[in-house]
């Protein structure tokens, strides 16, 4: 409230005897912000969010940050509140009629909290992973959560060259009893070697021209025929052809999609904690340049187990960081100071 100023402070005063659905709602004043809607302590987190959303779509607001509702003075187990906020976010995204509200922040500066809100984002992906709605509520959710992708983000289209290998059998016999009866004996051998296997994964929308050059490689070396079924929900990968090399092109089908997932993880949890810390170098104009997130991930990772050292790349050079007087040294002997900003300092 003192960063908002005394406009915002009154506005509550004035609105206080009027409040309606557990909230009032007043002017940005001095915060990055138009509005800020103050809700009223309640025990059920859950509908609370699910009131302010609601309330965000019928105003046709474009985007809405929460705190961790009640984790403050309130000392709400954090765990639980992480379950209720993004059960009604979830829900919210699973309506069809939503069409102005497009993204969902929850702004959180307590470190240990971190780790509750990834754990049920974690569970909401586990539990959706079995549905096969035309779009999946995680997507949906994610789409809210991290902001809607533009259209030039859609889901790419792939069809690989079908890869047919003819064989001509000509078969002599005795008799027309003979020879149809080794065309069938022949057929049996050939489906006995035939096996399809399908991979359904939401992963699979995220496959691009790298994951699709070692798909059509496989296909080339291997006598398999890859199929992508990138407009169902989720995607699918059929892939058809001999035993053996099925399951070897499964496999490592297998091995792309985790590897993807590892990604996803990874940059998930370095934008959480980029809005907790964030790690700079002193550029050539005396300011300091934030590093990406996933190196500002792997500093605050290096400081926490207190190792003394971390290689980075600065502007494509190598620089090895001393983690102690925060100063990066590049193979020339030339230094970089480095900052360490705590996002919450100050508030």
């Amino acid at each position: 409230m003192d960063a908002a100023g005394s406009q915002v402070a009154n506005e509550c005063a004035q609105y206080a005897g009027q409040c309606q659905n557990d909230f009032i709602t007043t002017q940005g004043g001095n915060l990055l912000c138009s509005k800020i809607i103050h809700l009223i302590a309640d025990n059920q987190v859950k509908t609370l969010v699910s009131k302010v959303l609601h309330e965000c779509e019928q105003r046709m607001y474009k985007s809405v940050a929460f705190p961790a509702i009640g984790t403050g003075q309130a000392r709400r187990n954090s765990a639980k509140v992480a379950d209720e906020m993004l059960d009604a976010i979830v829900e919210f995204a699973r309506q069809k009629s939503v069409q102005h509200l497009e993204t969902i922040k929850i702004v959180i500066f307590q470190t240990n909290m971190l780790r509750d809100f990834y754990e049920s984002m974690k569970k909401i992906e586990d539990s959706d992973s079995s549905k096969t709605e035309s779009e999946s509520w995680l997507s949906m959710f994610k789409s809210f959560f991290w902001g809607k992708k533009q259209s030039s983000e859609k889901k790419k289209s792939m069809i690989l060259e079908k890869k047919v290998n003819l064989v001509t059998f000509q078969i002599c016999g005795e008799s027309r009893e003979k020879v149809d009866a080794t065309e069938s004996w022949i057929k049996d051998l050939i489906l006995k070697e035939q096996f399809e296997n399908t991979i359904s994964d939401e992963a699979i929308e995220n496959f691009d021209e790298t994951q699709f050059a070692v798909l059509e490689d496989l296909q080339r070396r291997k006598q398999v025929t890859i199929e992508i079924l990138n407009k169902l929900s989720p995607p699918q990968i059929k892939i058809s052809g001999i035993s053996r090399d099925v399951c070897s092109v499964s496999q490592k089908v297998q091995e792309m999609i985790k590897k993807i997932k590892s990604t996803e993880e990874e940059q998930s949890k370095a934008e959480l904690l980029y809005n907790l810390v964030e790690w700079r170098y002193l550029g050539s104009n005396d300011s300091f340049v934030p590093f990406d997130k996933l190196t500002n991930m792997r500093l605050e990772n290096a400081k926490m187990a207190k190792k003394p050292y971390l290689d980075v790349r600065i502007k494509n050079k190598n620089y090895k960081v001393d983690l102690n007087t925060l100063r990066a040294t590049d193979d020339q002997g030339k230094i970089k100071i480095l900052q360490r900003v705590k996002k919450d300092e100050g508030k």
